[in-house]
């Protein structure tokens, strides 16, 4: 038995031209296409929306836009579960009027942070489907290309870590890892900035990365920073090839 397809369908950090092949042959062949409308969007569309659009116009005709909220800094609140049912419930909708396909447009990967896991578990929820994931480049490697500062070296450990609850998580695994990268800075940048301060490094930090209004500079720079600002914290390197 042939059950509807939901497709996550990660469409990189902001740049057009850094969605995939195979994520545009995606996204053309979805009956109807579901972006992220957030707080800060509005009424305008998103960066998943700007993005899809902007790389192939035509699909514009197939996007919904469901909400997702970002004003709850962590847990299941009751205004995130309220989206997530909402989102499932128009995907839903859309399978009972007739779509064989849905994709659901997010930035960067669909398996690095993404909204797209609680997508599929609130639809599952209610019908049967197949899910198919389409992975996208994500903001880390965009920072690394745009700062030209190699995310790991031969044997080197990379770690990624939120910044969501404070800076101790990632004062743990630094202690283990070579290379840091910090997702969602912004909230905790003044704590991040001290404790490198202290440690003696520095780190490169990126906003809007492939975007117009792209700012790449170091965290020693700054006083703050956007909240979905991505910090790369590389190890000190200093001899060609040491870590092979």
């Amino acid at each position: 038995m042939n059950f509807p397809r939901l497709l996550g369908i990660g469409v990189g950090p902001g740049d057009p031209d850094l969605i995939t092949v195979k994520a545009l042959k995606a996204l053309r062949n979805c009956d109807v296409i579901l972006v992220p409308s957030t707080e800060a969007s509005g009424s305008n569309a998103g960066r998943a929306e700007t993005i899809i659009t902007a790389a192939s116009p035509e699909i514009a005709e197939k996007v919904v836009r469901v909400p997702f909220t970002m004003k709850d800094p962590t847990g299941v609140t009751t205004r995130r579960m309220t989206n997530w049912q909402t989102s499932a419930a128009v995907a839903i909708e859309q399978f009972e009027a007739g779509a064989k396909q849905i994709g659901f447009a997010t930035i960067g990967d669909p398996s690095v942070y993404s909204t797209f896991s609680y997508l599929v578990a609130s639809v599952r929820e209610k019908i049967e489907i197949e899910v198919e994931v389409v992975p996208g480049i994500t903001a880390m490697q965009a920072l690394a290309a745009a700062s030209k500062t190699p995310l790991c070296e031969g044997d080197e450990v990379l770690a990624l870590v939120p910044l969501k609850k404070g800076i101790d998580q990632l004062v743990e695994v630094s202690e283990v890892a070579d290379t840091c990268v910090v997702y969602k800075a912004g909230r905790h940048f003044a704590a991040l900035k001290e404790h490198l301060n202290e440690v003696g490094e520095d780190a490169v930090v990126g906003s809007n990365v492939g975007l117009p209004e792209e700012e790449i500079s170091l965290v020693s720079e700054l006083d703050e920073a956007p909240y979905f600002t991505s910090v790369l914290w590389p190890p000190k390197r200093n001899g060609l090839g040491e870590r092979l």
